[in-house]
């Protein structure tokens, strides 16, 4: 791959940690980091008081780069970013929502600013707003997804080909096969959330890390579509919310179904029936749990060996 997303963020690999709701707390950014990719501080599950804690303790766990991703539709996001300018966090990834309006804010402040995008049409506004880099994200991915429901295969040359700035490709990457396809689709670095999600720092339940090593192909699934696209195991919960939207259920409805804290109860609590429990496609290639350096290096060397054979053949 290129420089441009090592030299961006001053890390060794190209490699970035998804900031996943409910398992992507202090542990985890910092051992990503500390192997040499970029760790992310997920904020979409925290509280402003909890995530400003989570980021004085990786700060004191690692001595290299991090960063944090933060949902621009979180109802305290004004304490967020105060918290982010506060700590002197130099890294931020933003998604779901408008990048308008924070970025020249954080860039004022000498951060570099990233926004997840799953159209082409988003990723030039997010040119526009100014920020330094894109994750073209695919509907591959685990957690909310763009309406689009393209894929990631799709989506990343569409988005290279559209801006000047560096492509970070997410959905569905969780080896390094797949990291050296998405550099042939032209990106710079990829961002990888569900295989960290199975990793021993992340902050998920065991129940939920041990139903990640038995899912095969075609258990996950993009539904709610019609409220917020999002990719679930299935379960007693997703059965429950599908059977709604095929009896053609107002959002009112649905919004009574999924209730309050669904992902919390599922991810980080265990239950793994009435749990909304988001994951990739990439969850399918998750056969052991192992530390986030494990992880990191594995995909690295055979991103490398892979790349070393396509040469040599």
């Amino acid at each position: 791959m290129t420089d441009r997303v090592t030299r961006l963020f001053g890390i060794e690999y190209p490699i970035i940690q998804a900031g996943m709701v409910w398992c992507s707390g202090w542990r985890l950014a910092s051992a990503v980091s500390n192997a040499g990719g970029l760790g992310l501080i997920g904020a979409g599950s925290m509280h402003p008081e909890i995530f400003r804690e989570h980021i004085l303790k990786c700060k004191s766990a690692t001595q290299k780069p991090f960063g944090v991703n933060i949902p621009l539709l979180y109802p305290e996001i004004n304490k967020l970013i105060q918290i982010v300018i506060d700590c002197n966090i130099k890294i931020v990834f933003t998604s779901a929502g408008n990048p308008n309006t924070w970025t020249s804010i954080l860039k004022e402040k000498g951060i570099t600013v990233v926004h997840v995008v799953s159209s082409v049409k988003f990723a030039r506004k997010s040119v526009e707003a100014g920020v330094d880099a894109v994750v073209a994200e695919g509907v591959e991915a685990g957690g909310h997804n763009g309406r689009e429901e393209t894929t990631t295969l799709c989506l990343v040359p569409m988005v290279r080909d559209a801006v000047s700035v560096p492509v970070i490709a997410a959905g569905g990457i969780a080896t390094g096969r797949a990291m050296l396809a998405a550099e042939a689709l032209g990106a710079d670095g990829v961002q990888i959330g569900t295989r960290f999600a199975a990793s021993e720092e992340s902050s998920a339940h065991e129940n939920f890390k041990r139903r990640l090593l038995q899912l095969g192909e075609g258990e996950t699934i993009l539904t709610m579509k019609n409220l917020t696209p999002v990719r679930l195991i299935k379960n007693e919960f997703y059965q429950k919310i599908s059977a709604a939207e095929n009896e053609g259920a107002s959002l009112e409805e649905l919004k009574n179904i999924l209730g309050k804290g669904r992902a919390k109860k599922g991810i980080f609590e265990g239950d793994l029936n009435e749990g909304e429990l988001e994951i990739g496609q990439g969850a399918s290639f998750i056969k052991e749990i192992k530390s986030a350096k494990e992880i990191l290096l594995e995909i690295w060397n055979e991103y490398v060996e892979t790349k070393r054979k396509i040469i040599n053949t």
